[in-house]
């Protein structure tokens, strides 16, 4: 409740700022990575995870997450400059012990994020695009959607337009992450690489790959994701998408299948 009331005031400046020239929708959705544009200035964009579930089967245990309602808020503040803030409505994790056939369950709500992106080179998307985005999570969720503690990092977001159909995208990324027993911080980095083809007016399609390194001092572990995902335009400011992401060695989840919704105001 306090994420819903956080968003009031970007919801009432969207609907009171000058009207801006309007650009293509720009959403962080769907796929592992980051695009380097950022919302028109005097614009509200919403996007949300309407349905999102990982299944990660160990040696030992299998371990089903359903993730619904997360939400994020983008405020174009300026032509380069963006505010926003999400909150995780809903999580759920199951957790069978492939062994005693015991399950656990366990559901909460998310914490909240803030950031601010900053757009280098071409706002919109266009050309080389380049942006900063540090961001910052505040605890105030609980397990297994909330963290447990705060963490930070930032993303350094870098698209190219090859043509009017194609744009590769590589997004670098270091955290201060939160340990895995939920007190403290440690050190976390990843890289995202894909390409994006676009068919027509309406349909977009990527495939992506994701390696991230994390120095938990429970255990340390590197982890490999491929992506595949595919957005749909039924109109200028409503984009749909779905998407999947495999796992590419034993200490990555096995698969994640997600879809939602953005919409600009």
């Amino acid at each position: 409740m306090r994420a819903l009331f956080l968003l009031l005031p970007l919801a009432l400046a969207a609907t009171t700022a000058e009207a801006a020239p309007l650009r293509d929708l720009c959403s962080q959705r769907p796929g592992l990575g980051t695009p380097a544009c950022t919302v028109d200035p005097g614009h509200l964009q919403i996007e949300a995870a309407l349905g999102d579930w990982t299944l990660d089967r160990q040696p030992d245990t299998r371990t089903d997450t359903i993730v619904s309602g997360d939400v994020q808020a983008r405020y174009g503040l300026t032509d380069t400059l963006e505010a926003r803030i999400g909150w995780t409505a809903f999580g759920h994790e199951r957790i069978r012990d492939r062994a005693s056939g015991t399950v656990s369950r366990e559901s909460g709500i998310g914490d909240v994020t803030v950031g601010m992106k900053r757009n280098l080179a071409n706002p919109d998307g266009s050309g080389f695009s380049a942006a900063l985005l540090p961001f910052a999570s505040l605890p105030v969720g609980r397990s297994p959607a909330g963290a447990g503690d705060w963490g930070a990092g930032l993303l350094v977001p870098l698209t190219y337009q090859i043509s009017d159909a194609f744009q590769i995208e590589f997004t670098p990324e270091i955290d201060a992450a939160v340990d895995q027993d939920r007190h403290g911080r440690h050190l976390a980095y990843s890289g995202v690489i894909g390409i994006a083809e676009t068919f027509g007016q309406t349909l977009m399609a990527s495939l992506e790959y994701q390696r991230l390194r994390d120095n938990d001092p429970s255990g340390r572990v590197t982890t490999q994701l491929a992506g595949v995902s595919m957005a749909w335009h039924p109109q200028e400011r409503v984009q749909f998408d779905v998407g999947s992401n495999i796992g590419l060695d034993h200490a990555s989840p096995d698969v994640q299948i997600y879809f939602g919704v953005t919409r600009k105001f």
